[in-house]
């Protein structure tokens, strides 16, 4: 062995020693990540898949003739397999470039770009649509994906808003203001001038679902504040849709048609892997916003394009929801999500359970998303995946310490009695913490149901 690649051993081994203790000291704080699996017959009360679409019939066999009949071409374009190179090479195809046309239609854009993922299109968007001396204004909760574009954005500011909050009582001093505050502040004063001309560009960006808390964005109290107080037109909202879409609006077009507010977004972001049981995104946008995405955003133009099977996925999905047959499936799912907080706020209630223990939002969910709090959330998950129903636990930092949950996902796919025997097996964990027996309760069989 060399001098050099003795060096370079010993390095390699002082950085791993350096990298373990770090992932020792987050595991002491019960932070550890870590890649996990459940048994299929495990009812799923976790995933993003809110309608289960790939549990139906119709569109398995959609997607297997859709193959199928691309398959069956003498010079197939793209390819079946694979998708040979980016978008500016060799991965752009006639097929890929219609579905954003029929997308956009859909969703009332006048265009769209698809990428790889949301996470690819919001690091995308937001390293490179923001232009030198232009401000970024932020929910505190906006995800991570638009943390990284900002930190390789040219903007000169990024500054936060408190969560869902537009105007209400002035904050404590050191607090996070909310968005008509902040929005004032940028636009008083000397300091403000550009701001107020139009000379500088605002960016707001939001969810339409906040994917923890599964709360929705008041956006129309959003988009007043930024037209009265950005009256020159330099307010761009941009909302990523990601948990919003196939679950609001007609046919499950999302938050922005559901409100009929398409006019007043600057660009919106659908992501296909959540609802749409597939994967990848598409930015909407106008005509010029997608030029300019496809010669500067670095996660398009540096990435391999999504091979056709991914494509065909995405496009099944749209014909299913464009048919209508959505609607019954979104009326299952609700009627769902309402039986299972119910059922979760009685047992709060009867057993007068402190949030020490566990504690449930008493207002009805928007959204599939329920969060059940409880400062011991890797042992209520770990109670329920044992007894067959899988819920993760969600804790520092992903959400702010002392907001540790499960997150109780609700999906088209499951079934009044699954969730009825979730809530038992929840209410089980309870009356143990309550009494204090560490005892273990009998297993419970999902086949029994």
């Amino acid at each position: 062995m060399t001098r050099k690649e003795t060096t370079l051993d010993t390095t390699s081994t002082r950085l791993e020693t350096i990298l373990a203790a770090r992932l020792s000291a987050r595991k002491s704080r019960s932070q550890l990540r870590s890649l996990t699996d459940f048994p299929t017959r495990n009812a799923d009360f976790s995933s993003n898949a809110y309608l289960s679409l790939s549990l139906i019939p119709e569109i398995r066999r959609a997607y297997l003739s859709c193959l199928e009949a691309h398959a069956s071409l003498l010079s197939p374009s793209p390819p079946l397999l694979g998708s040979g190179g980016s978008r500016l090479l060799d991965g752009n195809s006639q097929f890929i470039q219609v579905l954003e046309k029929n997308i956009a239609a859909f969703h009332s854009a006048p265009s769209g770009l698809i990428f790889n993922s949301g996470f690819d299109a919001n690091v995308g968007l937001f390293s490179c649509i923001p232009q030198a001396g232009d401000i970024i204004v932020y929910d505190e909760l906006i995800h991570a994906s638009v943390h990284d574009g900002m930190k390789l954005s040219r903007a000169s500011q990024k500054l936060p808003f408190k969560h869902n909050s537009v105007i209400g009582e002035p904050p404590a001093s050191g607090t996070t203001k909310g968005l008509d505050a902040v929005l004032l502040e940028l636009s008083n004063g000397e300091a403000g001038r550009e701001v107020r001309d139009g000379r500088i560009n605002v960016f707001i960006a939001i969810e339409g679902v906040y994917s923890m808390d599964g709360d929705v964005a008041p956006l129309k109290e959003i988009i007043s504040s930024v037209k009265h107080r950005l009256p020159r037109g330099n307010g761009y909202i941009i909302i990523d849709e990601a948990h919003s879409t196939g679950i609001f609006g007609k046919q499950g077009r999302g938050l922005v048609c559901e409100l009929g507010v398409e006019d007043d977004m600057f660009l919106r972001l659908h992501t296909f892997g959540k609802a749409m049981s597939s994967s990848g995104a598409i930015i909407l946008c106008s005509s010029t916003i997608r030029e300019y995405l496809i010669n500067y955003a670095r996660t398009l133009i540096y990435t391999t394009a999504m091979p056709f099977s991914c494509l065909a996925n995405i496009k099944v999905a749209y014909d299913y929801l464009a048919g209508g047959q959505v609607d019954a499936l979104l009326h299952h799912l609700y009627n769902l999500v309402r039986h299972a907080h119910n059922l979760l706020v009685a047992i709060c209630s009867r057993y007068q359970v402190s949030p020490k223990v566990l504690s449930v939002d008493q207002h009805p969910p928007k959204s599939p998303i329920i969060p059940v709090f409880t400062p011991d959330p890797r042992s209520l998950a770990q109670y329920c995946q044992e007894r067959g129903f899988t819920v993760r636990p969600i804790v520092a930092p992903t959400v702010p310490r002392g907001k540790e949950r499960i997150r109780v996902c609700i999906h088209a796919g499951n079934t009044t009695a699954e969730v009825e025997a979730l809530s038992q097996v929840i209410e089980d964990w309870v009356q143990r913490k309550h009494s204090g027996n560490k005892e273990p309760v009998k297993v419970r069989e999902r086949e029994r149901l």
